[in-house]
């Protein structure tokens, strides 16, 4: 089995999606993995996602014991209604780590699969697996103002639109317009270099760089990396640097009992807005740059109130280019789950 290719959507008809029904949806990331279930050609068609249920990647050895579990369930609640009860025929997972062959090893989490493994334990008649971000991107056409969140101004489907998302680690992805429609662009980014925008960030770039050879974005700005950009902020103001948790550095921020915790607010916004920006030029993400995961949504007003969008807009001369670049946070929780739906539901063969 070949790694799956960039997807590209287009319409297709209610009667080609319900012969390809039901499909297995899941979004899988380091800390939980989120399951759906797309049953009735009108929902594929709209891309709604269903029985939605959230596992904790520890509760479950395998990423098949965990799937596994959640079509039981949805097995045994079919019998208690006494409807029937079709086992899934598709499925597409969206995966937080790169695709490269049939072993995905999950980047932020002790999960691993062989695709073809996975494909004939469930008896699908097709795995589609993709990157997390991509999946989200796909969605990225399909939401209107009730799923987002404005910062400035709300994206267009149009032109190019990005997404980053810092969660247990830092996604990114965009969809791009082609002569099919919109066309996918997985990648990586959450691993470029970080950069610092002036000298306190620099001098914390310094002390995380004692202990890292590589400081990438992902290494402050996500859950996994919050506590070295923490401990790196409090060594940089001259402050103890205890051992906290992502929880626990947000609480301590938000409530304003921690000097340090409250800096390292800030500096994530600010660092976060840089990063987005500097997607926006990479890719000319003139629709809009989206914002995903789930740690900006925890940060509530302050995220509003921070410097993100004053950061997102400094570049020079390039200013006025960023200026005219919607950005908008994303609400929709299920958003990733649709974007696998709508790539199951464009996809061709097995």
């Amino acid at each position: 089995m070949t790694p799956t290719a960039p997807v590209a959507f287009a319409a297709a008809s209610t009667a080609d999606l319900a012969a390809t029904l039901p499909w297995l949806v899941a979004d899988i990331g380091g800390t939980n993995a989120r399951f759906g279930w797309v049953e009735d050609p009108a929902d594929a068609a709209a891309h709604r996602v269903r029985e939605v249920r959230t596992l904790p990647v520890t509760g479950h050895a395998t990423l098949a014991d965990a799937a596994s579990s959640y079509l039981a369930g949805l097995a045994e609640m079919a019998q208690a209604a006494r409807r029937d009860w079709r086992p899934p025929r598709k499925a597409a997972l969206a995966v937080a780590t790169p695709i490269t062959g049939d072993v995905v090893s999950f980047t932020n989490s002790p999960w691993s699969f062989s695709r073809q493994a996975l494909q004939a334990r469930l008896g699908l008649d097709a795995l589609l697996v993709l990157n997390d971000f991509e999946a989200l991107a796909l969605s990225l056409p399909t939401l209107g103002s009730e799923q987002l969140r404005p910062i400035s101004g709300l994206p267009r489907a149009e032109d190019t639109l990005a997404v980053l998302g810092p969660g247990t680690g830092l996604g990114v992805g965009a969809v791009t317009r082609a002569p099919t429609g919109w066309q996918a662009l997985p990648g990586e980014g959450g691993h470029v270099t970080l950069a610092a925008a002036d000298d306190f960030e620099a001098e914390i770039l310094r002390l995380a760089r004692r202990d890292f050879e590589h400081v990438s974005a992902e290494r402050f700005l996500s859950g996994t990396g919050l506590p070295t950009l923490h401990r790196c902020v409090a060594l940089a103001l001259g402050q103890p640097a205890p051992e906290l948790t992502p929880p626990e550095i947000l609480q301590r921020g938000l409530d304003g009992s921690d000097a340090a915790c409250s800096r390292s607010i800030d500096t994530f916004c600010a660092m976060l807005g840089g990063v987005a920006g500097n997607l926006a030029l990479t890719l000319g993400a003139r629709g809009g740059v989206f914002i995903g995961g789930g740690i900006v949504p925890r940060l509530g007003e302050r995220f509003f109130a921070s410097e993100f969008r004053a950061r997102f807009e400094a570049k020079g001369r390039f200013r006025g280019y960023l200026q005219g670049v919607p950005t908008a946070l994303i609400t929709d929780t299920l958003a990733a789950l649709r974007g696998t739906s709508l790539a199951l539901g464009q996809h061709r063969g097995s």
